[in-house]
């Protein structure tokens, strides 16, 4: 359910003005507090209730949970029977078959092609036909390796529709790194494209599958779309996919840009938004191609309402001028979103202002692959209630968050920190690792015991509110003092002149280890780095403490990212101890040359550093 906040101007916090969302007829008129009380106390009520009217059933369910987070034991709507392409697709071309599903951002603006949902579901099952006809059956896995398109969307409907288990692989990651998958997965059946198309290059796919199957023994046959007009040399194990044409029909719009390789486009990209019947944007680009206002012109050309992104991103975008943003008509956004990691204050006000003019309410969302959803917002609410700057706040219907110590005691009170644990079983959750279940006990239920334990750190305000520290393994332990890197950066990304940051911990033979701080600077303060990293230095020890101040600060002029805007800090970390002989895979990196102007970098802060 999404809200609308106006007249909110620059204030510290937001107040929501939203609707209670419409889950079903047993929770109707309901308050946030009620829902919230009643999903974490009755669930087999509140989550029974919404299957019950929200979803088509081929088969009712007999029982809604029968879980034990002790030993991994999640089962939600024990008998029943549904299918998800069904409920994606078949229930709202029965209502309003020429409504928009997808919209296929291309990579060049203004080449946009929209899809209906009865377009969707025609495509559906013809490729689910096709997949039937070669040997595709219930059951077995097939590897999706496509960049950002309909018929990406189409290839996970039909498997879904089959029964058969898709494995969709980011198309950025190499042969290798895809056979790793194929492989652990056991899939028989590939699905991809002739070539991709990103930030105005062409890169091979079907190569590169080519390459993975030489190794993957199990794989019985190779689908193959035509994303460009290239040809591709075809094997015994290929067959060609033709192309769809699609048709003009409006809707309303939600814009999340991420991949679908990652969970955030399976998520909110493909399955919620069908699911819900709204009208979803496919975002192939970058959001820097051609110009650094290809978010907001997409915004403008296409009337997103609602806009969901990484922090990464908007740090990458707001060390540009202000007027790519605001050249462009972004009166149709109604809410604002951060996914993907903590957004830092900076990268938060310049969003919620620059962006949203100060009018739509901005949630700072946290979740996992694991989680399914967002498990951490702060919409819903009650209306009125506040939306603070850079923080997940409320738990979302049946979380119910705990913060443990490290002996594994529950923390209780307010304005404490602790590792985040959630108590109770939900129905988005993972249900287990394919083929490795012990794996799966032991990394999110044996940490502590009873809990689902999602490897951050948080701390819960005097208010009781959520705010996320960062990855408990991303913690350095300055002579005994434990910090956790991203409090670091997020004190560098205060300084005007420093629009992203990333820190590591690197060995110390005195103080254990020592923070080492990467920091891209803004055009116009290059001129006059040594007196910015001075005032960042200033500027750690008074938000945070002396000890917590880098030993070493290098200026680069970007840092290593994954293209869906992720920094790669092992990476960062390899060049910081001197070991960039085997930096590993970065096929994933948006643009790899990035390594080599960093590790130029190094080279000559080590050089300044020795003749001092």
């Amino acid at each position: 359910e999404q809200s609308r906040a106006t007249g909110c101007g620059n204030l510290s916090t937001l107040h929501s003005s939203a609707a209670q969302p419409d889950l079903s007829s047993h929770l109707a008129g309901k308050t946030y507090s009620d829902l919230y009380e009643l999903s974490v106390k009755d669930p087999e009520t509140f989550w029974g209730s919404i299957a019950k009217e929200r979803l088509a059933w081929t088969k009712p369910f007999d029982q809604v949970t029968d879980c034990d987070l002790s030993s991994g034991k999640i089962n939600w709507f024990l008998g029943g029977q549904l299918n998800v392409s069904v409920n994606c697709l078949d229930v709202h071309v029965a209502k309003d078959p020429d409504r928009v599903a997808l919209i296929w951002e291309k990579d060049e603006p203004g080449t946009e092609e929209r899809i209906t949902y009865r377009e969707l579901l025609e495509m559906t099952c013809r490729l689910a036909n096709t997949l039937k006809s070669y040997g595709v059956q219930r059951g077995e896995r097939v590897a999706i390796y496509m960049p950002v398109s309909p018929m990406a969307v189409a290839a996970m409907m039909a498997c879904a529709r089959i029964g058969a288990v898709h494995n969709v692989v980011f198309a950025g990651f190499s042969s290798e790194a895809l056979a790793g998958r194929i492989q652990d997965a056991q899939c028989k059946f590939v699905i991809t494209c002739n070539q991709g198309v990103r930030g105005g290059r062409i890169f091979d796919l079907k190569s590169t599958v080519d390459k993975a199957v030489k190794s993957c023994p199990s794989i019985q046959h190779v689908f193959v779309a035509k994303r460009t007009n290239n040809s591709v040399p075809m094997g015994k194990l290929d067959i060609s996919l033709d192309e769809y044409v699609f048709d003009y029909t409006p809707g309303d719009v939600f814009g999340c840009v991420a991949d679908i390789g990652w969970i955030t486009g399976h998520s909110y990209v493909v399955y919620g938004p069908l699911c819900n019947g709204a009208t979803s944007v496919l975002f192939e680009s970058t959001p820097v191609y051609p110009h650094p206002g290809r978010y907001w012109e997409t915004v403008q050309r296409l009337r997103i309402n609602q806009f969901y992104g990484a922090p990464t991103a908007i740090r990458l975008l707001l060390k540009h001028e202000e007027n790519w943003v605001k050249k462009y008509d972004r009166s149709s956004l109604k809410t604002l979103a951060s996914v993907g990691e903590p957004i830092n204050q900076e990268a938060w006000e310049w969003f919620y202002n620059v962006v949203g003019d100060g009018r739509c309410p901005l949630v700072d969302t946290w979740w996992q692959t694991e989680t399914g959803g967002v498990c951490i917002a702060p919409l819903p609410a009650e209306p009125g209630a506040e939306i603070r700057p850079a923080m997940a706040m409320r738990p979302f219907f049946g979380i119910q968050p705990a913060l443990l110590g490290e002996k594994g005691q529950i923390i209780t009170g307010n304005d404490v920190s602790g590792a985040l644990c959630i108590s109770k079983p939900w129905p988005g959750m993972a249900r287990t690792i394919f083929g490795d279940h012990q794996r799966f006990v032991d990394a999110y239920f044996k940490p502590y015991q009873g809990q689902y334990f999602s490897g951050d750190g948080a701390y819960r305000t005097e208010d009781g509110y959520y705010q996320i520290t960062g990855r408990m393994d991303d913690v350095i332990n300055i002579s005994g003092h434990r910090l956790g890197t991203a409090e670091i950066e997020d004190a560098l990304d205060n300084h005007p002149d420093v629009p992203e940051s990333a820190v590591i911990g690197i060995p110390h033979e005195i103080k254990g280890e020592v923070p080492f701080a990467f920091v891209v600077l803004k055009e116009s303060a290059s001129e006059n780095q040594r007196a910015v990293v001075e005032e960042l230095r200033h500027l750690v020890a008074t938000k945070i403490a002396k000890y917590a101040v880098p030993d070493h600060f290098l200026v680069v002029k970007r840092l290593p990212k994954t293209r869906s805007g992720k920094i790669m800090r092992r990476i960062l970390r390899k060049v910081a101890m001197q070991d960039t002989s085997n930096l590993g895979d970065v096929s994933t990196l948006d643009d790899p040359s990035v390594v080599s102007e960093i590790i130029e970098a190094h080279k000559q802060y080590r050089s300044h550093a020795a003749k001092k």
